[in-house]
């Protein structure tokens, strides 16, 4: 063989090429969680920043990961998240655990408080009328909510329960809008409204199902009545 003479080497095809590439997004993504929780935890980056660009990363994370039903190119080829990992020696602890609740930790952790809150006050908290609600965010120093900010909150809101008696019950069609609800009020009050636990509760849920998935009729009563309640809980807030 000459030395001199060009080797022409197989180009990979345009579908191999895709798939290396969201699985190259993926790793950075990870990367990229991994470091954002570090610096979190260190207090090197404020609250907001932290909740948007994580709720951005693991939106991007599912995005190029598929459908979640088990049957796609890349999903197939990238396995289990730890499986993953280890193949290609990445240490992402804190991002395989925000992954895992598919919430970023300042809201995972104001579930956390809020439940304990209900626990420890009794009756009054766990009432899910706009009276329980409004006599506990009264205990609680919370910013003024901007009217815009509740106004959008409250659309996102119906939109969800408007979803749930369209008959939407999968997975990728109410877990995304459920995530702009909890956004949303987040935007608007730092109270920890009655019935906002529940949200949280059943975004965690919703996060640990495969995309095609859905909930069966007593899973979609259940979580239509608990955001009704959050909904007049947070209408309670705004007063």
């Amino acid at each position: 063989i000459s030395l001199d003479h060009a080797v022409s080497l197989p180009r990979p095809s345009s579908s191999a090429r895709d798939l290396l590439d969201s699985l190259a997004e993926i790793y950075s993504i990870l990367v990229a969680l991994e470091g954002l929780e570090k610096a979190f935890n260190k207090d090197s980056v404020p609250e907001a920043e932290y909740t948007e660009l994580c709720a951005r990363l693991l939106k991007q994370y599912r995005g190029n990961l598929g459908d979640g039903n088990g049957t796609g190119r890349v999903e197939r080829e990238f396995g289990a998240l730890e499986d993953f990992a280890a193949r290609w020696q990445i240490e992402c602890p804190r991002a395989s655990e925000r992954i895992r609740t598919g919430l970023p930790a300042t809201i995972a952790q104001a579930a956390s408080t809020a439940a304990a809150a209900a626990a420890a006050a009794g009756p009054l908290s766990s009432s899910t009328g706009a009276g329980g609600a409004a006599a506990r965010a009264s205990t609680m120093a919370a910013a003024p909510p901007s009217t815009q900010s509740a106004i959008l909150a409250t659309e996102n809101f119906i939109t969800f329960l408007d979803a749930l008696r369209l008959g939407m019950a999968s997975k990728d069609q109410l877990h995304p809008l459920l995530s702009e609800v909890i956004q949303a009020t987040n935007r608007v009050t730092d109270a920890d409204f009655d019935g906002r636990a529940s949200i949280i509760k059943w975004l965690i849920r919703l996060n640990g199902m495969r995309a095609h998935e859905e909930l069966d009729e007593e899973g979609r009563r259940e979580i239509e009545f608990e955001v009704e309640g959050a909904y007049r809980g947070f209408k309670g807030v705004l007063g």
